[in-house]
């Protein structure tokens, strides 16, 4: 894994931008905006993106005869599936006139260089992910001239009077401050080897955290979002084991059902047709774009859709008559965290169900690997988990079609 830094430059990323991200535990690899063709739009093993600035006339080379402004404005596709994905990133100095046009925006007005206001935080930045806590931009720091169009999710978090939009996030993930680096590379000047300043040093290292913090959910997203769309017709066979399986939680009519890691929600129709018109059914994924592919495919018609964080759970304690979850817990950094968070919101006489179409014995074959006794799911393993967590397991079964365990809260 490792964080992309895209530049025209030719060679390494600049000395700065490597030793933050090696300080915390990052590696790094850099793209040529220079090159004719554009980056490969593949997110496998990117943690993070970080697009930096180039020269704002078009240079000689392989970057003029594809004709591609070197301003950026060629929009390449692995910005846009970043932003998709939800895969972190940052966009600095002219680098931001890739960010905003991948949303739909118009690219900045490169406007003129002249005397100009002090930069000020906003009062969103104070509850943003990145800024919230950060000092103010240092008082050498000046904006840069012009404006930009920022797409209708965008968020201001630094401006001042005249030389509005200096900083900006769209989305939950993406981040463009167009007044660094400063002595490198800005809206107003044409270095091909930014610099940073300490206030910048600062914001990268923040942004460095944040891509760590973030490195299991950005890992299933990017591998999810680009399979989002055709993930209903390429599962619908196992549509009957879903429904088989939730029957299994055996709910009550007025009941409350969350399918957690639901993806396009198969399971939700389901739930529905045993929790009835005045039950509640809750789908939670971590993957916004598989939620968006459960309501095309009429989910919503079923119970609401929720993008959350399965180990940290938007709901109040005990409110949740029985959890359906297939094929996620293995896969999540830390399960026992999201037992104990699924106990925590689960009734006392709520019930657990974890699923899958194949069983274990199958799955490993098909991986071209032996069965693992250390693997989560093996009976021997799994019941003391779910007893050390405020489970009791109380059904097992691992046959050939199928995986399906069922606990309930230990009294």
């Amino acid at each position: 894994m490792a964080v992309v830094v895209m530049q025209h430059a030719a060679g390494q990323a600049p000395t700065a931008v490597t030793r933050v991200l090696a300080a915390a535990g990052l590696a790094s690899r850099t793209v040529s905006l220079a090159a004719a063709a554009d980056p490969s739009a593949d997110l496998s093993g990117i943690e993070g993106l970080i697009v930096l600035g180039g020269p704002r006339t078009a240079p000689s080379g392989p970057s003029a005869r594809s004709g591609r402004p070197a301003s950026g404005a060629a929009d390449p596709a692995l910005v846009r599936e970043a932003l998709a994905a939800e895969v972190p990133v940052l966009a600095l100095g002219t680098g931001t006139r890739l960010l905003a046009p991948a949303r739909g925006a118009r690219a900045a007005d490169p406007g003129t260089a002249a005397d100009r206001p002090l930069l000020e935080l906003t009062p969103a930045a104070g509850s943003d992910p990145l800024f919230a806590g950060a000092a103010p931009p240092s008082p050498g720091l000046r904006p840069a001239p012009g404006s930009l169009d920022l797409p209708a999710d965008a968020v201001v978090l630094a401006s001042c009077d005249g030389y509005p939009e200096q900083a900006f996030r769209i989305g939950a993930s993406a981040w463009g401050i167009r007044f660094l680096p400063q002595g490198g590379d800005t809206e107003g000047t044409a270095s091909a080897r930014p610099t940073l300043d300490p206030w910048g040093e600062q914001l990268l290292g923040r942004f460095a955290t944040l891509v760590a913090a973030r490195a299991e959910h950005t890992a299933a997203r990017a591998f999810f979002t680009r399979r989002a769309d055709a993930w209903e017709e390429r599962f619908a066979y196992q549509t009957p084991a879903y429904e088989a399986a939730a029957a299994r939680l055996r709910l009550e009519p007025g009941g409350r059902a969350v399918d957690l890691g639901c993806g396009t929600g198969r399971a939700m129709p389901a739930l529905r047709a045993q929790v009835g018109p005045r039950g509640h059914v809750l789908g939670i994924d971590v993957t916004p774009a598989m939620l968006a592919a459960a309501a095309r495919h009429g989910r919503t018609r079923h119970g609401h859709l929720l993008a959350a964080d399965c180990t940290r759970l938007p709901l109040p304690g005990a409110c949740v008559d029985g959890i359906f979850s297939a094929g996620l817990l293995d896969h999540l950094p830390d399960p026992l965290a999201a037992l104990r968070e699924w106990a925590r919101v689960s009734a006392a006489d709520g019930v657990l169900l974890l699923f899958h179409p194949s069983g274990r014995a199958e799955r490993a074959a098909r991986h071209g690997r032996a069965l693992d006794p250390a693997d989560l799911l093996a009976e021997h393993n799994l019941r003391p988990a779910l007893e050390a967590t405020g489970w009791h397991l109380d059904a097992y079964e691992d046959g050939a079609d199928h995986f399906l365990a069922r606990a309930v809260p230990r009294g």
